[in-house]
């Protein structure tokens, strides 16, 4: 039973996603040419819903769905990796069109050419595994 809340969780973000064109490689390309303000109404939407997330965990000791209290660990200094981080997510989700989210909700929608982005996605992942050790953090 678990499961399924977390699938139904799942679809209905989809659908949000979906409906509000956030899948869109139209309106990734209106936000990265700085046409529109669509996506950047979505994202702060997003980053406020966080931070108001957060608040309430923090606040109201919240528990994990084991029972235990969520702890929220302070993040390291270290703005340059995140800097580079930031860059890299940037240029894959201006390039491809979407980010790791919507690439399931494409191929969902049956456009199936997102499988090629999905090998890209799974692939940068495994060479960042293989090569964080050399990587500064």
């Amino acid at each position: 039973m678990n499961t399924f809340k977390y699938l139904f969780v799942g679809f209905v973000f989809g659908i949000i996603l979906t409906k509000s064109e956030a899948i869109s490689w139209y309106r990734i390309y209106e936000m990265f040419q700085f046409q529109s303000f669509h996506m950047y109404g979505i994202i702060m939407v997003a980053v406020i819903t966080g931070i108001i997330g957060i608040q309430i965990i923090k606040r109201n000791n919240v528990k994990d769905t084991d029972g235990l209290p969520i702890a929220i660990q302070d993040k390291e200094p270290g703005s340059t990796r995140f800097w580079v981080g930031g860059i890299f997510f940037g240029l894959g989700w201006a390039l491809v069109g979407a980010c790791p989210g919507p690439i399931f909700i494409l191929l969902g929608a049956g456009f199936l050419p997102v499988l090629l982005v999905l090998f890209g996605a799974l692939f940068g992942t495994f060479l960042y595994g293989l090569l964080r050790n050399k990587l500064p953090h």
